[in-house]
């Protein structure tokens, strides 16, 4: 198969989440004997050496609204002419906001839509005006597209999707188990809880941790992703803010962890199921997890070092002694990678995707 594997607005670096996610995924495609191009529709970047490598097409984020937008349409018509000129045999389009014209790509190939959050519900965070346009533009990618990839059982029942009456599958987020260190347990004096996130997600829950952190001083909690222009409360001396972190320095930091914890308010979104890359970076590397919600993949699991808590408001402060024992606990413990491998592991998952877009193309 020739695919063609899109991405809308943001830049993807190769050290995000996304970015690891892209790069794993189309070089496990590429291994099986796919050829596959990666298109980048994204705004000005001072860090394009840092990217996903792939063909970008760029357009002004900072030049007010109308030349913004102006030049997202530009951007993604230029797109959608390099699309058509590599001739896939199918498009697999990662959800994003729809931007004109890109109504046209069902009429290059068929379309696999990659769906990991509920929109609808998502960018109700992001103010009415945007809400407004998602939810009135919305339905001309699910109309049109051929099938849809979901990353949790969840989002596949939800009428926000299910209306559309399209072919799908559940393919919860993976992870390349074999490009992982597997970091032996640490010797902290005082155990170190991580939290792996990104600045001005609501549903991380980064107040319950702060809360948690003020009210278990003989824990250290270290937060990546976020710096202290990201948090208005107090800051309490066991809170260790790292801001964005990657290469070594990411991976010392994670080896002294002894447990790591998910997104710990997702009932903001109105969710109960996912299955966060962020979370299985940890696990993969042997790190204890806490899931303050369903994981499509890890819940499942009988192991000593995955606690379930409920994904309920104040769960954090509800179950905190619970979660402090399990993390005093946890010290001298990893997960063993068979534990978790057949259900995180990255090949089986792509071998099943790639069923799934022939199939696609065999309807078509």
């Amino acid at each position: 198969m020739k695919i063609a594997y899109i991405t809308l607005h943001w830049p993807r670096t190769a050290a995000s989440g996304v970015g690891k996610k892209i790069i794993q995924q189309t070089e496990e495609w590429r291994r099986n004997g796919h050829e596959v191009i990666y298109f980048s529709h994204l705004h000005s970047t001072n860090d394009e050496e840092k990217l996903v490598e792939g063909e970008r097409f760029y357009f002004h984020e900072g030049k007010g609204i109308i030349q913004r937008e102006l030049g997202r349409i530009i951007a993604a018509k230029k797109l959608l002419q390099s699309v058509k000129n590599f001739a896939p045999d199918i498009i697999y389009l990662r959800w994003g906001m729809y931007t004109a014209p890109m109504r046209r790509i069902s009429s290059i190939a068929p379309v696999v839509l990659e769906i990991n959050t509920n929109d609808k519900k998502e960018h109700r965070h992001l103010g009415i005006a945007l809400d407004l346009y998602n939810r009135l533009t919305r339905s001309i990618f699910l109309q049109s597209t051929k099938g849809i990839i979901f990353t949790s059982r969840e989002l596949a029942n939800d009428p926000a999707f299910k209306a559309f009456g399209k072919n799908f599958k559940v393919i919860a987020n993976g992870i390349d188990l074999n490009s992982l260190p597997h970091y032996p347990a640490p010797e902290n004096e005082k155990p170190h809880l991580v939290f792996l996130g990104t600045p001005g997600m609501a549903w991380h829950g980064l107040n319950e941790l702060i809360r948690f952190t003020k009210e278990n001083p003989d824990i250290i909690v270290d937060i990546v992703g976020s710096d202290q222009s990201d948090i208005t409360n107090p800051i309490p001396s066991n809170l260790i803010l790292h801001g964005y972190l990657e290469g070594s320095v990411f991976e010392n930091m994670l080896s002294q962890a002894d447990a790591a914890i998910g997104s710990i308010s997702l009932h903001l979104n109105e969710m109960e199921e996912a299955s966060p890359l962020k979370i299985r970076d940890c696990a993969g590397r042997g790190i204890p997890c806490i899931l303050p919600y369903t994981d499509t993949d890890l819940s499942s699991i009988q192991c000593e070092a995955i606690l379930q808590i409920p994904n309920v408001p104040d769960n954090l402060t509800s179950y905190s002694q619970i979660v402090h024992d399990f993390i005093f606990d946890m010290r001298g413990k990893r997960i063993a990678r068979e534990e978790i491998a057949d259900a995180i592991n990255i090949a089986e998952k792509e071998h099943n995707r790639l069923a799934f877009f022939q199939r696609i193309i065999d309807q078509s």
